[in-house]
Order: structure tokens, then sequence, then C-alpha cells
């Protein structure tokens, strides 16, 4: 793989905090195919093996203290931190790894706002995790007026720096003003509730569907340039293995295949043949 561009203007940020290495492999074999700039991953102090592969991608990693189960709303605290001291960085994209590949760099794309979000095109109301992670939130009469639109996916956002600044702030401010209301079993153990992680779908939707972000844009997944897998309807694929949104263009990547994997699997192991084993030599 090549240097990093010492004087980048783009970053993928992730948090990878307690997974196994070859959970991140297949990201980051397939982004390393198509981008060579800053990769940042927020991890902990005894991801060993984890830091290990990390630096084999050429990737950079941030050691926070934040637990696992909590890093899925704590990491908008992190990024905040982190990008404030970064005057260098212009475009962001913040987004989950276990579940992704690319087809594509996510930074090739004319992007239409200055914030992207990425629609599931299945209104909350039909899902019932989105569905639960808004009622114990945001509160059961927020979730009347929104539950008609569809679900906003927070593990691929891309943007640039001020605008994604101001997004990650609202966001850890409806995390502390809305914060998930736990099962009676665990407030009394003093315990994680696990049900919660991912929870921040809400606040997303909140702030998009009252308008208090600025400039951005929501590409549906239907005909958009990211694929989140678990609500999507037509599964097509070219010649290649590549899978064509339903204008026949490839998207950038794959996100959440892992939910269809009766339909992936076979796919996935092609990839990984020929991406990540060349890649860890």
């Amino acid at each position: 793989m090549g240097k990093k561009n010492l004087n980048m203007s783009n970053i993928v940020i992730a948090p990878a905090i307690g997974m196994p290495p070859q959970e991140v492999i297949l990201f980051l074999s397939s982004l390393r195919k198509y981008y060579n700039d800053e990769i940042l991953f927020f991890v902990n102090k005894t991801d060993v093996e984890l830091k290990k592969t990390l630096k084999k991608f050429n990737c950079d990693y941030k050691e926070v203290t934040t637990h696992k189960h909590d890093i899925i709303i704590k990491r908008y605290t992190l990024v905040l931190d982190f990008l404030n001291n970064r005057k260098d960085i212009k475009n962001i994209f913040f987004c989950d790894s276990r579940d992704i590949y690319f087809q594509s760099n996510p930074f090739d794309f004319s992007y239409e706002g200055s914030l992207n979000f990425f629609s599931e095109d299945t209104p909350i109301q039909n899902c019932n995790i989105n569905s639960n992670w808004m009622q114990k939130t945001l509160g059961p009469q927020i979730f009347e007026k929104l539950k008609k639109n569809s679900i906003i996916c927070c593990g691929t956002v891309i943007g640039k720096k001020d605008a994604f600044l101001e997004y990650a702030k609202q966001m850890n401010s409806m995390s502390k003003k809305y914060p998930y209301k736990k099962r009676l079993k665990f407030l009394l153990t003093f315990r994680r509730d696990k049900e919660g992680r991912g929870c921040d779908q809400s606040y997303a939707a909140y702030l998009i569907y009252n308008n208090i972000l600025k400039d951005f844009k929501t590409y549906g997944n239907k005909v958009g340039p990211f694929a989140t897998v678990y609500h999507l309807d037509k599964i097509n694929f070219n010649k290649d293995n590549v899978l064509l949104n339903e204008n026949a263009k490839p998207y950038i990547l794959v996100h959440q295949y892992d939910k269809k994997w009766n339909i992936f699997k076979d796919k996935v192991e092609l990839l990984k043949k020929k991406n990540e084993y060349q890649n860890l030599k």
C-alpha cells in the first residue's frame, strides 16, 4: 500500500472497540483498494491484535476508555475532541466498520449536501428495532409525529468538516437530553442495556425531519450511492459481483450485508480471497 498523503483533507473515522481483527479486515482491504488517505479507529488499550492489523493497513488509532457497548453514543464526543485539534481536515466519512465493504472510493462522488445521510427507504414504524429506540429515547409523542418517516442510517454519514461538527454537537446534546430508558432489570442492577445500542438513529431522524440541520442531503436506498442492505428489497449484482442500485449504477459501499447473509455469503468470501490476504502478506 502507498504512503499516506501528509497534506490530506479526507478522513475516514470508525469505532472498533473490542472487535476481533478479522471483523475489520474486509472493511479495510476493500477500502484500501480505492482510498490511500487517512483512516482513524477508536480502540481500547487492550485491543492489541486489532491495533497490529490496523497498522498493516496503514491506519491510525486513538485509544479511548469507552466501553464497547457505549461507543455508539459516546463516539460523537470522541470525534469532536479529535477534530477540534485537526485544522487540515476538510471532509469526513463517519461510519461503522464491522459490516461494510467498499466498491469504490467514498469521496469520489459529487454529494449535494454539506452533510449527507442515507435513508433505508423504510418507515420507522415498520421496524421494531428503530421504533423501540425512538420510543425509549424521544418518547411516544415524538414517535407518533415521526414514525411515518424513513429510517436514517447513522452508520454512514459523510460531509464537510464544519457541517459534520455541528451534526456531532447536536447528536451529543440529544444523547444527554434524551438518554435511552433502560429496562427495569438493568436499572436495578446498574448494568448496561445493550438493547439501546444504535438508538442514535432516533436523534438523527429528529434533527433531519425537524430541519434542525442546515444544508444536508438525504439519499434514498434504492437509487442512492450507498446500500443499506437490511431493508433493501431488490438485490442485483453484475457479472463482476458488484452490487447495483435500481438505476443499474454500482453502489459505493455495501452496509449491513450480514443481515442478508444467505445472499451475500458467497460474494463476501470471493471478496476476501481477492482483497484481504494479499493485503496482509
